[in-house]
Formats: C-alpha cells, sequence, structure tokens
C-alpha cells in the first residue's frame, strides 16, 4: 500500500489528535528549558508516549534524551525509521527557534503512523520517536551519535519551523569555541602598568576578527560574545571568557577558517601579555541533503499544502525570524497550529512512503552512500 492510500487514515489521526498535540506543545512553551537541562520536557514526552502505547527508554544515552519505540504488529523485521523531537529552548528567549513544534509534529506524525502500522498488514518495521535535547549550542545530536543512539536506525527525520518553505535547506558546519584569557589584576588608576588586561585581549580578538571578515567567503559566519569581562571600572580585568561560532558551507572551510580565527585570539593575547586558553566544542559536519526523500514530503507537502512549517505573523508582526521574541509569540500561539498540523502529516506520509516502498527506501540508501564517501574522505584529509 503506499503512502497515498494512508492519508486520509493520517489526516484523521492528527486532527483527532489536535487538541492534545496543541496541549503538549503549550506545556513545553510555558515550561522552556535551556539545552541539556530539559527534565520537564523529557518527561512529559515520554509520559505522553507511554500513554499512547510506545515502549520508551528514558535517559536515553542522555540524561535528557528518550527513545521510544512501536514494532509493527505485521512484524518488525523491516526498516528501522525515527522521528527526531527537539524541546530546548533559548536564555531569555525561550522558544525562540520553536522547538515546542518540532516536537508536537515529529509526535503528531508518529501517532498516525502508529495507528497505520496497526491497521495495515503491508507495514514490516518499527518506528522510533527519538528526543534529542541540547540542540542550542550543546551538540546534543552528536553527543547521541557519538553514545551510538542511532545505530540500527536506517532513516531520521524531522521538521524545524521557519518564516520560509524549504525543503532542502542549507545547514552549514559550525563550532562554538570557548575562549578564556588570563592576565593580572591591578589598581586601574593608582597603577595601572602593573596589571595585564584581559579585558584588552577580549577587544583585540574582536578586532582582528573584524579585520578578518573582509577576507572570508560570502558562505562563512563568525559570531561572538563576552561572556565575562571584568566587573570593576577601577581593577584591571583579569580574566575574560568569549563565546564564539565559526560557520562555513563545507566542513574543510569550516576547519580554515576556525584556525584562522583562533590565530585572532592568539595574536590578541600575545600584544596583551595575556595567557589563553580555547576549548572546542562538538564540530556540527555539514549536513547531507537527500533527494529521494526531499522527493517524497515535497509530494506530500504540495498535496496537502505547505510543505513545512510557515509561521506568520498577525498585525505588525509579519516573517518573524528565528532566535528572536516575535518569532517565540508565535510558536506559542494557535496560529502556529495549522501550519504544525499539516508538517505532522507531511512527516506522517514521508515515513510511511520509507516504511512501505522498497525502491524509495533503496534509492535513499544509495545516494547517502555515496555522498557518504565523499565525507568521509573529506574528514580523512581534515584529520591527518
Amino acid at each position: 500500500m503506499a503512502a497515498a492510500d494512508f492519508s486520509l487514515m493520517v489526516n484523521k489521526m492528527v486532527e483527532d489528535h489536535s487538541k492534545e498535540l496543541w496541549e503538549l506543545s503549550r506545556f513545553l512553551f510555558e515550561n522552556p528549558e535551556l539545552a541539556l537541562e530539559e527534565v520537564k520536557a523529557h518527561d512529559k514526552l515520554c509520559e505522553f508516549l507511554e500513554q499512547k502505547g510506545f515502549t520508551v527508554q528514558r535517559e536515553y544515552c542522555l540524561e535528557t534524551a528518550f527513545r521510544a519505540e512501536f514494532d509493527a504488529p505485521a512484524g518488525s523485521d523491516g526498516p528501522c525509521v525515527a522521528l527526531l523531537c527537539e524541546y530546548d529552548a533559548l536564555p531569555e528567549i525561550g522558544h525562540g527557534c520553536g522547538h515546542n513544534l518540532i516536537a508536537e509534529a515529529s509526535v503528531g506524525a508518529a501517532l498516525a503512523v502508529q495507528e497505520a502500522m496497526k491497521t495495515s498488514k503491508d507495514i514490516r518495521g518499527r518506528l522510533v520517536v527519538l528526543g534529542t535535547p541540547g540542540e542550542e549550542g550543546k551538540g546534543g545530536k552528536q553527543l547521541l551519535i557519538d553514545q551510538g543512539a542511532l545505530e540500527g536506525i536506517d532513516v531520521a527525520i524531522m521538521s524545524h519551523p521557519s518564516p520560509a518553505d524549504i525543503v532542502t535547506p542549507l545547514f552549514s558546519a559550525s563550532q562554538a569555541l570557548e575562549v578564556c584569557f588570563k592576565g593580572k589584576p591591578a589598581h586601574a588608576a593608582a597603577y595601572p602598568w602593573e596589571g595585564v588586561n584581559a579585558l584588552d585581549a577580549a577587544i583585540a580578538s574582536f578586532v582582528n576578527i573584524g579585520l578578518l571578515r573582509q577576507q572570508c567567503k560570502p558562505s562563512s559566519w563568525i559570531q561572538g560574545v563576552i561572556t565575562e569581562g571584568g566587573r570593576y571600572a577601577s581593577i584591571i580585568p583579569e580574566k575574560t571568557d568569549l563565546q564564539f561560532c565559526v560557520r562555513s558551507d563545507s566542513n574543510s572551510e569550516l576547519l580554515s577558517l576556525r584556525d584562522r580565527v583562533e590565530a585572532c585570539f592568539r595574536g590578541a593575547a600575545e600584544a596583551t601579555g595575556c595567557a589563553v586558553s580555547i576549548r572546542r566544542e562538538a564540530f556540527y559536519m555539514d549536513v547531507i541533503q537527500n533527494g529521494a526523500i526531499a522527493a517524497s514530503y515535497r509530494k506530500h507537502g504540495h498535496s496537502l499544502g505547505k510543505a513545512r512549517h510557515h509561521l506568520v505573523g498577525s498585525g505588525h508582526v509579519r516573517g518573524a525570524a528565528n532566535h528572536t521574541r516575535e518569532f517565540a509569540t508565535l510558536a506559542g500561539s494557535e496560529e502556529a497550529q495549522p501550519p504544525t498540523l499539516r508538517t505532522a502529516k507531511v512527516l506522517a506520509l514521508t515515513v510511511l512512503d520509507l516504511l512501505t516502498n522498497a525502491e524509495l527506501m533503496r534509492k535513499a540508501r544509495a545516494e547517502f552512500d555515496a555522498l557518504q564517501l565523499q565525507t568521509d574522505a573529506q574528514i580523512e584529509t581534515m584529520t591527518r
């Protein structure tokens, strides 16, 4: 049975559970938790899926990650497809990236796929809902991959809300850098020459990087903030902490850019006499797009209307961008529900395509393997 034959069932299941899904999303929205601190979200999602008949492993590899499974009654000897849930929030802004909607859409899709598995003898395989915490700057998915959380999963799929409808968006390679300069305190007015100014090193770093930007490609980005810069103007700052994020459209370009950015920090330390330490956070590789799966998603998206979350504000707030308070307001509003429910339906139909269409799964696998060979070769070059 093709996924299109499940469209009426999928539509009904998502609509029938729309009130529950909205309540789940609102709970996440009203209880925002930072990366790797999503205790309430973890417990709420696990409890919800347990009540729906999923076998749930709490604290799966990470304290706030989970794995919920449902095996097709016709047999689990088929593909294993995972729907990914994100649910962490941003400092101060809350759900300004709409991760409450990501969780809602994936859970809604899971309920529809589960029902199709129960009623069709044509579906063999396993459905997984994987809770992936720590996506705002903590490398949550990479941490899970490193612990083998995706072993045995053939395809992992999710959606992400944005102001635009994009089936295959560009996700650049990125890495965060934690930088600490250490100097020597002194009275800033009486004996400034006795001090070694760690704030000067931080400011020099920003100047160096500002100059570096004019030699960067348009596909590269560098952002940074000072998280600690001293507390009293009368004291030469002994210590400053910086957080930077470096992005580029390919892994190799990112490594080259990262090395140049780190040279800016070392140059600032040399010029001011400070000591510097640089800690590299998780390395996010650029995303490999899969044309076969994207075509399935696009097909079902077109049949249902919008192919992706599309948040459009009302009144003076229109087309709010991610990581803003305006986007957070929309993510917690009823206005976000119709596109989120459509997204759940499109995700469900795409998963059902993968579970029932062996040729689609074969094409998706072959495409992924070919691109993975290129990536592996690139990684080998990078790590020599």
